[in-house]
């Protein structure tokens, strides 16, 4: 079985010459990025409690430029009491020549969003440790079960067909 991410043609430029599948970075940067500190000082030897939400968007730019958006939501919370809040927005912008649509959907849900991560989780970590805090390094994400679970919930979100 082959893995379509990694074929290295597809579809053809009319003159029956298979074209290449090619996929760049074209840059990555920080969107939005939100950090509340209401526990400090006062919590600062407290071991939080995390909570992390993720979430991901990918639109297309122009005809083969797409933005791929990591958003992660981490709250901390010491004997119900918040320590911190940290929102943050970090994004790519990836150059998909000749890929077919449900490749490019592939790519910018579970590719893309796996070479965003480690600068994501950079962010966070220095973030956190600038707030006061240990550096909060976050757990690897499986974004290829993520993007497997939003494809099973849009099927169920579907009508049921009558016959």
């Amino acid at each position: 079985m082959s893995d379509p991410l990694s074929g290295m043609t597809n579809g053809s430029d009319g003159g029956g010459q298979p074209q290449e599948l090619r996929v760049q970075i074209l840059g990555q940067y920080v969107k939005d990025l939100s950090f509340e500190n209401p526990g400090a000082p006062t919590n600062m030897g407290n071991r939080p409690q995390i909570e992390m939400g993720v979430d991901l968007q990918s639109r297309g730019v122009d005809q083969d430029r797409y933005e791929v958006t990591l958003k992660l939501r981490i709250t901390a919370k010491a004997e119900d009491r918040p320590m911190f809040l940290l929102e943050l927005q970090y994004a790519g912008l990836f150059s998909i020549v000749n890929a077919p649509p449900e490749i490019v959907q592939q790519f910018t849900l579970i590719e893309a969003p796996h070479i965003l991560f480690p600068f994501a989780r950079r962010v966070v970590a220095d973030v956190t440790r600038d707030g006061g805090m240990p550096p909060l390094m976050i757990e690897p994400i499986d974004f290829a079960g993520l993007y497997r679970a939003r494809q099973m919930e849009a099927q169920r979100q579907q009508p049921q067909a009558t016959v």
